[in-house]
């Protein structure tokens, strides 16, 4: 899994981090079992402070994402699925986050949905909602 942070993003670094990780999940690019780059390595490759690596792993396993195995390093962990009104009440904030920070940049209404369906493309998802 290729990592890549932008120093000069108003974005703070791990979450930079944890967006990729994300990413790459979604894009069928990393799957469960897969390693993830030790601390370490990952905060040498892309130069900054191995603190910042490990917020962000903290944050991917606190979020379900990584599991962390004692002397083993970081993998991205099996699916599991919030209960479908907390998936719901997730969803429709963070949609309102993102309709909120594409009217600032003023994006209209068909833009945002033009924006949306790319997005959904881009993952190729099914007609059952889960990714092919």
């Amino acid at each position: 899994m290729l990592i890549r942070v932008d120093p000069r993003s108003a974005e703070p670094i791990f979450e930079q981090i944890v967006f990729q990780v994300k990413g790459a999940v979604a894009r069928g690019e990393a799957t469960a079992g897969d390693k993830l780059p030790s601390v370490r390595s990952l905060a040498r490759e892309i130069a900054v402070n191995p603190n910042t690596v490990v917020r962000a792993y903290e944050h991917l396993e606190r979020d379900g994402l990584v599991v962390r195995r004692q002397g083993a390093g970081c993998f991205i962990s099996e699916p599991v699925e919030p209960p479908a009104e907390v998936r719901g009440e997730q969803l429709d904030a963070l949609m309102e986050r993102t309709v909120t920070e594409a009217f600032h940049l003023g994006a209209s209404p068909r833009e945002i949905r033009a924006a949306l369906a790319r997005a959904l493309a881009a993952l190729e998802f099914t007609k059952g909602g889960k990714r092919k």
